[in-house]
């Protein structure tokens, strides 16, 4: 059949095109539904667009992986059009890739742009306000973040090449909102409403997946050669973050992204096929395994301290009461603000 030759796995033909459907479709028929007048359908609306916010992220986490289709440059153009839709096409694909695929390679958290140093450097009143905005549940690190990968060319002069396109791209998408508030101020609130749960809901995900070593390294300079990380190292700090290893469809919010050691095991699996390789690969009770419900109260807990905390804290072992409380984990490192 053509469909195989054109999706990489054959068993991948229809759950591709099933969910590419939903995020594709589901992005503008939401924010149609945000305009509506009833207040239920403004509710589906922003269910169904977080949604597909969500899933065009984690699809872009595909193509970087050439684990959709067996073309590179197929992967490519649909992965630059899932950051059009959720709003990281100011990065391009190729830097999203390079960056995550730094963090497979050298396995640790490779930061272009040092958070943790720029809040301490910056005005008491400032460092204050993103970390009050951060105890609101409002992601202030990730929209810095997100400002960051805008402004740098217009910092750096290296970068002078790319800010026509930055500027495009602004220009385009300010206009599109604009005739979006014209038509419904209401849609455009809801809208960022979505946008902040969707935010939020990678945030956790990236929050509580490692416990590697976080380097802020400028352009392609190498980490430190200080430990030696191989794929058991890989493996001991890498988490599986599951609703539950058979909660179907509460995995599918992210694309079954929460099977991490099976994905770090093997990285060009595709999402549909992560479940199953994660129980021929790991045990019922493997101590990688996390689930969300006992990863939220950390993740409440911690969200203020996990901003300037030195590291990502501390796994306990499983049966221990509380093992994920002190584990802080990170902040500010999506794949998607990538530069």
């Amino acid at each position: 059949m053509a469909s195989t030759r054109i999706f990489r796995y054959p068993d991948g033909v229809w759950p591709n095109i099933a969910a590419l459907g939903v995020t594709l479709l589901g992005w503008p028929a939401g924010i149609a539904m945000l305009v509506a007048p009833a207040w239920w359908i403004n509710v589906a609306g922003v269910l169904l667009v977080t949604l597909s916010l969500i899933w065009s992220a984690y699809y872009i986490h595909e193509f970087a992986h050439q684990a959709i289709f067996s073309n590179p440059r197929a992967n490519e153009r649909w992965g630059t059009l899932m950051s059009w839709l959720n709003g990281s096409c100011y990065a391009s694909f190729d830097d999203m890739r390079r960056k995550h695929m730094r963090h497979h390679v050298e396995r640790a958290d490779v930061i272009t742009f040092d958070m943790q140093g720029f809040l301490r450097r910056s005005p008491a009143w400032f460092r204050q306000s993103v970390l009050a905005l951060e105890w609101a549940y409002i992601p202030a690190v990730e929209l810095i973040m997100h400002g960051f990968v805008m402004v740098l060319p217009f910092r750096d002069p290296e970068r002078r090449d790319q800010r026509l396109r930055i500027a495009l791209i602004f220009l385009v998408r300010t206009a599109f909102w604009l005739a979006l508030a014209w038509l419904s101020v209401k849609a455009v609130l809801l809208y960022a409403l979505s946008y902040m749960v969707f935010i939020t809901v990678l945030r956790f995900a990236d929050c509580f997946q490692h416990t590697y070593d976080a380097y802020p390294i400028a352009n392609n300079a190498p980490i430190p050669d200080d430990k030696v990380r191989d794929r058991v190292y890989e493996q001991q700090h890498t988490f599986s973050n599951v609703v539950g290893l058979d909660s179907f469809w509460l995995n599918l919010i992210w694309l079954n992204f929460g099977y991490h050691n099976a994905h770090h095991e093997r990285p060009i699996v595709p999402w549909h096929q992560l479940p199953a390789l994660h129980r021929k690969l790991f045990a019922e009770t493997d101590p990688q395994v996390i689930p969300v419900r006992q990863l939220l109260r950390s993740f409440h807990r911690n969200r203020v301290s996990r901003v300037l905390a030195k590291d990502y804290g501390e796994v306990l072992p499983p049966g221990v009461p509380g093992r994920a409380d002190g584990f802080l984990g990170a902040v500010g490192v999506s794949f998607l603000t990538a530069v």
